[in-house]
């Protein structure tokens, strides 16, 4: 299968080959663009055994089909140049300086189109774009994020300020030239920040939330959750890691940096309780909400942080039969390992978007008690030079694992 699937993926790149970026060797992006979709998969499997090979086993990895448009959340940040002439676009890498994107092949191509016709709306309306240097300005960026299966669309402009002029003809204007947009977000962010988004949120349009179908469930998705960019390859990751955790219906679960509680709620269905915990209260509330939509009972969530929770567990004597983790690009802190040691699941399903720091993550659990039984790469970022990973960990003994 992996191999059909792979074969697809070459075939699919051949055919747009020549479809090249202009803004490629500014942008900073895209570091494999210039290589073929097959090379760029085998530049990955490299990579991988590199860090994990030590470990493990590292199966094939699993491409894409049609690697092309696969991002389902798109940023862009808006300038101006001299003449008054309004950008939009991506920071050239290292800097803050705007390079124009008009359109892009990793992004979602229906995001691009409203990009631009919301900088043709600001031109009409007469909307100043921010200066970072100055603080003057109004219009700071847009995020747009679409879901895959429901064709759903959120809009999120992000302003230095809560008053966006004549807001209602805007919005009347923007969904009149996209009738597909399900709802409009102004989301204000009034620091000198490099972060996209602030705190202050107001619903223009539409519920201000998007759902999505990942894996037969329903996911309500807001503004500031996280939720996988690329859902084709999702689906696969996540099928791929309930088989890893051999659940039979009677296991007690931790979905550990749960987010809006995707990872836990396909286990919900395989296990007998799950317990998600996340330090992000928006995804938490998200994840309650999607608990509730899908009629999911045996599932909890906390919004706290993983490796405290985890440690409190353990203390007050509480078990885990299996533990799913898939933590942020910096992986896991000692401390949150350690937590896991003390619970002592029989099975630790490690996801990650950095095999580095997921290399460092197993040099300790395999040095406190664990074994690592395989990785399985996904490339869920094509033409990026980033991979996921899969690893299964086991206990090495059936008495409980104690850290050092």
């Amino acid at each position: 299968m992996e191999r059909k699937t792979q074969g697809n993926a070459t075939g699919a790149a051949k055919r747009k080959a020549g479809r090249r970026c202009p803004v490629e060797k500014k942008c900073g992006g895209c570091q494999l663009l210039h290589l073929t979709y097959e090379r760029q998969l085998a530049v990955k499997q490299k990579r991988a055994e590199e860090l994990l090979k030590p470990y493990c086993r590292v199966h094939k990895i699993t491409g894409m089909e049609n690697p092309y448009h696969y991002r389902n959340k798109v940023h862009a940040v808006f300038s101006h140049r001299r003449d008054g002439t309004v950008i939009s676009g991506t920071y050239a890498e290292g800097t803050h300086k705007v390079i124009p994107v008009e359109t892009c092949l990793l992004e979602n191509e229906k995001a691009d189109e409203i990009i631009a016709t919301i900088r043709s709306l600001l031109k009409s309306f007469k909307i100043k774009t921010y200066n970072e240097d100055t603080g003057y300005g109004l219009f700071r960026h847009v995020l747009i994020r679409t879901a895959h299966q429901t064709g759903q669309i959120m809009v999120v402009l992000v302003l230095g300020s809560p008053i966006l002029p004549s807001k209602n003809n805007f919005v009347k204007a923007l969904r009149a030239a996209h009738p597909e947009i399900s709802t409009v977000i102004l989301n204000v962010n009034d620091k000198k920040t490099s972060m996209i988004l602030g705190e202050k949120e107001t619903v223009l349009y539409g519920k201000g939330y998007i759902e999505d179908i990942l894996c037969g469930y329903r996911f309500r998705i807001s503004a500031k959750s996280f939720y996988q960019i690329n859902s084709v390859q999702t689906e696969k990751l996540y099928t791929k890691a309930m088989e890893l955790a051999q659940l039979s219906g009677r296991e007690r679960v931790i979905d550990a940096y749960c987010g809006i509680g995707t990872i836990g709620m396909v286990a919900s269905g395989h296990a007998g309780e799950v317990i998600g915990v996340e330090s992000n209260g928006d995804a938490v509330r998200d994840a309650v909400q999607n608990a509730k939509r899908n009629e999911v009972k045996n599932i909890r969530f906390y919004r706290n942080d993983a490796g405290q929770f985890l440690t409190q567990m353990a203390e007050e004597g509480e078990h885990a039969d299996v533990v799913f983790m898939d933590p942020p690009r910096a992986g896991s802190d000692e401390p949150f390992l350690s937590s896991v040691l003390r619970l002592g699941p029989k099975r630790i399903v490690y996801i990650s978007c950095n095999p580095e720091t997921q290399a460092r993550d197993l040099a300790y659990l395999t040095r406190h008690g664990y074994r690592a039984e395989g990785a399985w790469p996904y490339d869920l970022f094509p033409f990026t030079e980033h991979v996921e990973s899969i690893v299964l960990l086991s206990r090495k003994s059936p008495d409980r694992v104690v850290s050092t």
